[in-house]
């Protein structure tokens, strides 16, 4: 299968690593919107201007994009599905549907499969959470998400005049976590459920006091938690916060029986490193499931919540029965 990436970011870079362990994958090319000549893929593979993805129809199978959720794959992604096999990793839950309507449209119109919303939440948490609620009805779910560094949250404090550089930590509140581990079924809001821990490198002469009020007053990111900012110098952010780990569980509790007298627990959990390569992984493994769906005729946008894991698989339907069943 001829794989290219579009976007050579974080995520980008942790396509190619994905790439380069599978066996029935080829990387052809990665597209940027940079000066190509700036861009010097570890894998030696050619790289290409953005400008130049149409003289690529015909030599590529699957087209991985790699921008963000804010500003790139609204546009993006509908925009390439009308001439490529597409997957992405849009994160921004509550405009999945409409995202999912932009998309359907031209990849339908145009004969192609696009897989949105890959990664591992959106994505692998969606697929737990689904197989939870349908073997225990009778429930509850909790996603918790951390202690791991929130990017999108990361920027946000960037973006406050006097900043230079934010790294934010999102941590689940440990009496939370275990209260819904022992069965209890909390009603929680999402400030009971986590805090933020915020490290920041502050201008010389900036008002700290000022970012802060401003960090903890922020809507939508901030004001609903209990928040901490830390003032580090530019040197310790480096030393000790240079890395994008993360991580989260999915927990579904329930109750079986004719009273409900018989309690369970399903959990799925994550421990990750690198947040970008492992979604990376995921990306790579979905982007073998569109190239088996389009070879079948299958047409439109798809979640992960219409793949089958077989077609996930390197292996073929044999080996999977006999050692994966």
């Amino acid at each position: 299968m001829k794989v290219a990436i579009y976007g050579y970011g974080n995520l980008g870079r942790g396509v190619e690593y994905a790439v380069s362990r599978q066996e029935d994958m080829e990387l052809v090319g990665i597209f940027t919107r940079r000066d190509p000549a700036a861009i010097h893929p570890v894998s030696g593979v050619p790289v290409y201007a953005a400008d130049r993805l149409d003289e690529f129809t015909e030599a590529v199978d699957v087209l991985i994009l790699c921008g963000g959720s804010a500003t790139d794959l609204p546009h993006m992604t509908p925009a390439l599905a009308g001439k490529f096999h597409v997957v992405d990793s849009f994160d921004t839950h509550a405009d999945i549907p409409a995202h999912f309507a932009a998309v359907d449209k031209a990849a339908a119109e145009s004969g192609h499969v696009a897989l949105i919303s890959c990664g591992w939440d959106p994505g692998l948490f969606s697929l737990i959470r689904v197989l939870g609620s349908a073997v225990l009805p009778d429930g509850a779910d909790y996603t918790f998400w951390g202690r791991g560094v929130s990017q999108g949250h990361s920027d946000a404090i960037r973006r406050i005049p006097g900043v230079v550089d934010a790294r934010q930590y999102t941590v689940p509140v440990p009496s939370a976590l275990e209260a819904v581990r022992r069965g209890e079924a909390p009603d929680l809001t999402v400030g009971q459920k986590h805090t933020r821990e915020c490290y920041v490198v502050a201008a010389e002469g900036a008002d700290k006091a000022r970012i802060e009020r401003d960090i903890k007053t922020m809507p939508n990111y901030f004001a609903d938690y209990e928040t901490t900012v830390h003032f580090i110098s530019e040197e310790e952010l480096q030393r000790n916060h240079a890395g994008i780990p993360h991580g989260g569980c999915v927990i579904r509790t329930g109750k079986t029986g004719w009273q409900g007298e018989n309690k369970h627990r399903l959990e799925f959990d994550l421990t990750l490193d690198s947040n970008p390569e492992f979604t990376a992984g995921v990306l790579v493994a979905y982007a073998r499931a569109v190239g088996r769906m389009s070879r079948r005729g299958v047409t439109g946008c798809k979640t992960v919540l219409d793949v089958a894991p077989a077609d996930l698989s390197p292996l073929s339907p044999e080996e999977l029965r006999a050692h994966m069943l």
